[in-house]
């Protein structure tokens, strides 16, 4: 007698991260367990446009004593207290077997997104995320140009329970020598991938996920937002162009757009879930700037928010997940047809279609 097949709904199942490489548990019938969670405090948005307490508004001084220019819109600069320094040398440690140890140089920018401080980066208006994705775009190009500088990471981190320090809207731009651990492995994936179908990882997925649609929260002519089917935070969301680019620099204007489009959607649709200003931690993933061949990279950024079941209940990946794998209970269908049905209200955000 055959089995029946898997329900995806149902059934404890492990999905695969095409990504990656690796898999998720994925438990369904956990939902209905009585425990809901650790309480948190509810996120709260800053009310003042100004405040002279913190040191990301204009005009204030910095927590190391450096002073913000009156800036009217975007402001990038030097972190700091900087994680990387570019005049690191380069230096090794150790046997190079058990123990082995090097340098690393580079660079840390923050780039704050607007002088308001009680706007986030959904509540910009469109022209100024997409002053934004420019910033971005030749933050990615200058620090790419650095002989020591093979990677750039962009991400921002919003909201207290992610760690964020400054309520005022703003991001980080991190260059590394080194190719960090995820880009190596999402690379080694694709190009895997192509050589193997002689074809795109995420041109195919997006195509498909667009085709299902099941999973698509947000889409336009240029970009898909999805809740991705190896999805390891509860609403974690993977934003893809729908045209093959490694990088946002190699995205015309129309594609900028859409992008721009995509964030004001998705922010919003966030914020709506559970009404409070959602945390997450966001991130681009580009190819690595150290001169290789990567006709395998397609551009795509993560959206990874820690809320669980309300504005107070977090997901931790602690136990089982630091110990042996991801595990999550709600499924990745379910998450995206809440995130769809969050209502926006009067809010300006853009409608969602497929």
């Amino acid at each position: 007698m055959a089995a029946s097949p898997l329900n995806l709904q149902k059934d404890v199942h492990r999905r695969f991260n095409p990504l990656l490489g690796e898999w998720v548990l994925v438990s369904p019938h956990r939902t209905a367990r009585p425990w809901q969670g650790q309480t948190e405090a509810a996120g709260e948005a800053p009310t003042v446009e100004y405040d002279p307490a913190r040191y990301l508004c204009p005009g204030n001084a910095r927590a190391g004593g450096i002073r913000n220019p009156p800036y009217e819109s975007i402001l990038v600069f030097d972190n700091d207290f900087s994680a990387l320094l570019p005049e690191t040398s380069a230096r090794e440690y150790g046997d190079g077997r058990l123990l082995l140890a090097r340098s690393e140089a580079g660079r840390c920018r923050v780039i704050c997104y607007s002088p308001l401080h009680n706007l986030n980066l959904g509540q910009l208006p469109l022209a100024g995320i997409r002053r934004v994705i420019d910033a971005w775009v030749a933050q990615y190009a200058d620090l790419g140009t650095d002989p020591r500088i093979n990677a750039v990471t962009i991400f921002e981190n919003r909201g207290s329970m992610m760690g964020a320090s400054n309520p005022h809207p703003h991001g980080q731009i991190w260059g590394n020598e080194s190719v960090p651990n995820e880009i190596v492995k999402e690379s080694s994936a694709q190009r895997h991938y192509l050589r193997d179908r002689g074809c795109c990882l995420l041109c195919d997925y997006a195509a498909l996920e667009a085709k299902l649609a099941e999973r698509v929260v947000s889409a336009n002519e240029e970009f898909l937002a999805v809740v991705p089917f190896w999805a390891a935070w509860p609403f974690e969301l993977l934003v893809l162009p729908r045209r093959h680019a490694a990088s946002l620099a190699s995205i015309d204007a129309a594609g900028r757009d859409g992008f721009a489009h995509i964030l004001k959607s998705l922010t919003g649709l966030y914020d709506a879930l559970f009404d409070t200003p959602f945390p997450y931690t966001m991130g681009l993933h580009q190819q690595p700037c150290d001169g290789g061949d990567y006709p395998e990279w397609h551009f795509h950024a993560h959206f990874y928010p820690p809320l669980l079941r309300s504005a107070t209940v977090r997901k931790f990946m602690v136990g089982y997940e630091m110990l042996a794998g991801p595990q999550r209970d709600i499924t990745p269908e379910v998450a995206a047809a809440r995130l769809r049905g969050a209502s926006l209200g009067s809010s300006p955000h853009e409608v969602n279609s497929f």
